[in-house]
């Protein structure tokens, strides 16, 4: 490849005549040396370079016919010794043909050694009389491009240098350099390239599998980083404002959409232990998703499944693992409704999007099993094969109908790394859109070709692409194109269409996977939150969060960060254990039955705010032969208990021998899986037996015979007195017809049953307190009170009666 010639040197001959003049005039010695160095060595530093250049601004970055080009930067001495007659030269170097050749020169931007070119000089320099050391000093030159000399379109090497000379070496000499591309075409292109930009609105994961208590349901969040991103200044807000002017392809996480359409609405923030703080930046919130929704009203915007979920580490580490592929048909599913939703869109869901699009079989096979047929690759994963002297289109069938649609590798990664310092990202700029117009200069074939950045662009790196684009849109040499359109587009025949095997996968990136332990946690969630849901009567307030925080689990955004994705699935895990044990098995003492039969209570308690059913309460006993539950070993009854309440469910028992009985109450769902841990408690059967009875019966008949006793007795008594009073007139007898005695005297209305004139008032007295000492064991008599209970029955108790617990 030709290269310019090297000037060095300063860019005015008169000057170089007279500082040469000078040394010669400094002494013999001097010019013996400088005869002893070949003709490039005046001009050129023989160390590293003192002096470092930064290139700041190049504008415009693609010139046309008849642009002023303006340079900017500075230039700063790192030597020790002031740098004397300083001059800042713009340089341009040879033409670059090839992408190979573009790509190799921008490895040594700042090398001394390598080609110079040649200096413009003339007026469009800029001069110091010094420069101190650890001074940076400000410059900026323009030029009209008709002045660069510049050949036929292409791209060239360009450069800003400075030389001058230091006490050290009183010579002039290029002490700094810093080389960079000027892309040329002076006027419109032939046959222009259709470039598809992709601009990714990705971030990490934010919510957790956590809500607020009662029926709000108030979301929780991880920390506050994701108002940082969308507020005005923040990653997300700056790569929204640069996007809404560009002529690219959205792609989108959902899950993020519906992070920020949680905030617009109360929300909480994760503290220490359990703490929460209220989220207080709706208004931030709900101004992001109104410029968003501006912003991609008339674009296409293509949907990533949900959380962005890892097709490699599902390809490589979960498909091993039962039930996995069914999270990214689930993501896949929800992805469509939450754009809808938020953004007022319908996006395209047929793209699936490997990390650094990097691919094999297994992640082909995983990324089409959720209705995708298209794949985004990389071409350093999916590499040409078949000689091609040209980069072809992006459209590749790779066969069962689905189309790989590779993106390019020197473009999608020109803007990685750190971008921060404003000479870093004109020289990526300057690259990329050198590499674009050699990419056009290729062939005079019309192509499509993607780019497919990094998933999340920093705020600089958003800015360099910003750029690069938008002086792309004004090139004379692309033209835009939406992702589905390249896709659909003729594919070249001499293209690649082989998959690499797995062996080819990057180290590198398959470090960074998921492992396969990650995915049994994520299965074992599962399992409990299917086990859980069909007992709820508004599943909605719990698959939903926990459905999306599973899908957060695979994210692609964990990759290198395998301690906090693993804190993640934890306490997405742990959160769901403390929901089902609020719907458990109050624990029991030990039971007591004193009969054959009892009724054992067992008590379900629901602290969810919703109710709970389809559950069964099994009580179970593990000596049938002593106790029965129903009749059976055990026995079964549906609950259903409304949320915040508690629920008695009670078993009638029968037993046929006295001792202990272990029996266990479990709760199980209506397919006959166990819910929560079983109760297990002790009955203690006391029974009554047959001789217990026989004495009880014995005593009875006692009581009976001595209370028959006392009866004869009272009558045999009563009958004596009545002799002893010798006839009816000696017992009282007052009939209607008996007149008061002639020889009565009159009574004053009380009768003196103990004075003298009555002589059977000792007899009547004594009968009077004979009866009231006996009165508490005679039998009952007509006149007693009904007792207050009925004497004990001796028959089994009946399944209704209290149990001791």
């Amino acid at each position: 490849m030709a290269e310019a010639a090297d000037f060095q040197g300063t860019p005015s001959p008169a000057r170089r005549w007279l500082r040469r003049t000078g040394a010669l005039l400094a002494g013999a010695p001097l010019l013996a040396g400088l005869m002893q160095l070949p003709a490039a060595a005046p001009a050129q530093a023989a160390g590293s370079d003192t002096v470092s250049v930064a290139l700041d601004s190049l504008s415009p970055s693609a010139p046309a016919d008849g642009d002023t080009l303006t340079v900017s930067g500075t230039v700063t001495n790192n030597g020790k010794q002031a740098v004397t007659d300083a001059q800042v030269d713009l340089r341009v170097g040879a033409q670059l043909s090839t992408r190979s050749a573009i790509e190799s020169a921008a490895q040594h931007p700042d090398d001394l050694q390598s080609s110079l070119g040649t200096a413009v000089g003339g007026k469009y320099t800029e001069p110091f009389d010094s420069l101190a050391p650890g001074v940076a000093e400000h410059f900026s030159l323009s030029v009209p491009v008709d002045k660069l000399d510049l050949g036929q379109d292409g791209v060239y090497q360009f450069g800003v240098s400075l030389s001058g000379q230091t006490a050290a070496q009183p010579w002039d000499q290029v002490l700094g350099i810093q080389r960079t591309f000027l892309p040329w075409q002076s006027s419109e292109a032939d046959t222009k390239t259709k470039a598809t930009y992709l601009w990714p609105l990705i971030s990490t994961v934010h919510v957790t599998a956590k809500t607020g208590a009662g029926e709000l349901q108030t979301p929780v969040f991880l920390d506050d980083d994701l108002t940082k991103e969308i507020s005005p200044g923040g990653r997300l807000a700056q790569m929204l404002a640069l996007g809404k002017d560009l002529d690219v392809t959205w792609v989108i996480d959902p899950d993020l959409l519906a992070s920020v359409d949680a905030m617009t609405r109360s929300y909480r923030i994760q503290g220490a232990g359990d703490t929460t703080t209220a989220g207080t930046h709706q208004a931030v919130a709900k101004q992001f998703l109104a410029d968003l929704q501006d912003a991609v009203a008339d674009k296409e915007v293509v949907a990533l499944p949900f959380a962005d979920p890892d097709l490699a580490s599902l390809a490589h580490n979960g498909t091993s693992v039962t039930g996995s592929l069914s999270h990214l048909k689930d993501a896949t599913d929800v992805a469509t409704t939450t754009v809808q939703t938020v953004l007022h869109v319908t996006p395209n869901t047929d793209f699936a999007w490997p990390v650094s699009g990097a691919v094999d079989p297994s992640i082909i096979k995983v990324a089409t099993s959720a209705g995708a047929d298209k794949v985004i690759a990389r071409s350093d994963s999916l590499q040409e094969t078949g000689g091609l002297s040209y980069t072809p289109s992006a459209a590749r069938p790779i066969g069962g109908g689905t189309t790989a649609v590779v993106a390019d590798a020197r473009l999608s990664t020109a803007f990685e790394g750190d971008l921060t310092k404003a000479d870093s990202a004109t020289l990526a700029v300057q690259q990329f859109l050198a590499q674009s117009l050699a990419l056009n200069d290729q062939t005079d074939k019309q192509r499509s070709i993607i780019v497919a950045p990094q998933r999340m662009p920093s705020a600089s790196q958003a800015q360099a692409m910003a750029t690069a684009i938008t002086a792309l849109q004004d090139s004379n040499w692309s033209q835009f194109q939406d992702l589905a359109a390249a896709a659909k587009d003729k594919p070249d025949p001499g293209a690649t269409t082989k998959i690499p095997s797995s062996s080819a996968y990057p180290s590198s990136l398959r470090k960074q996977e998921l492992p396969r332990t990650a995915f049994e946690q994520i299965a074992r969630t599962q399992d409990k939150l299917d086990n859980f849901q069909v007992i709820l009567t508004n599943q909605s307030r719990v698959v939903t969060p926990f459905g999306r925080a599973i899908d957060r689990e695979m994210s692609t955004s964990w990759r290198g960060s395998g301690s906090e994705a693993d804190s993640f699935r934890t306490g997405v895990e742990s959160w769901l254990d403390s929901l089902t044990d609020q719907v458990k098995l109050i624990d029991k003492s030990e039971t007591k039955l004193s009969g054959r039969s009892a009724t054992i209570p067992v008590t379900v308690q629901n602290n969810l705010v919703q109710g709970v059913g389809h559950l069964v309460l099994r009580l179970t006993s593990t000596m049938p032969t002593r106790l029965e539950i129903g009749g059976k070993p055990y026995y079964e009854q549906p609950v259903e208990v409304s949320g915040g309440h508690s629920q008695s469910v009670k078993f009638s028992t029968s037993a046929n021998a006295n001792g202990r009985v272990e029996v266990i109450a479990q709760l199980y769902t209506e397919d006959g899986q166990e819910y929560g841990d079983p109760v297990r408690f002790d009955v203690k059967v006391t029974e009554v037996t047959p001789t217990v009875m026989l004495v009880i019966g014995g005593g009875v008949l006692l009581l009976v015979l001595a209370g028959f006793r006392m009866y004869t007795q009272r009558k045999r008594a009563a009958a004596r007195q009545a002799e002893e009073g010798g006839g009816p007139d000696a017992t009282g007898d007052d009939t209607p017809d008996a007149p008061n005695a002639p020889d009565a005297p009159e009574s004053d209305g009380a009768e003196d049953t103990g004075g003298p004139g009555n002589p059977d008032a000792g007899d009547h007295r004594h009968q009077g307190e004979s009866e009231a000492r006996s009165g508490a064991d005679d039998p009952e008599q007509p006149s007693d009170p009904t007792p207050d209970t009925a004497p004990e029955s001796t028959d089994p108790s009946g399944t209704g009666e209290r149990v001791d617990r």
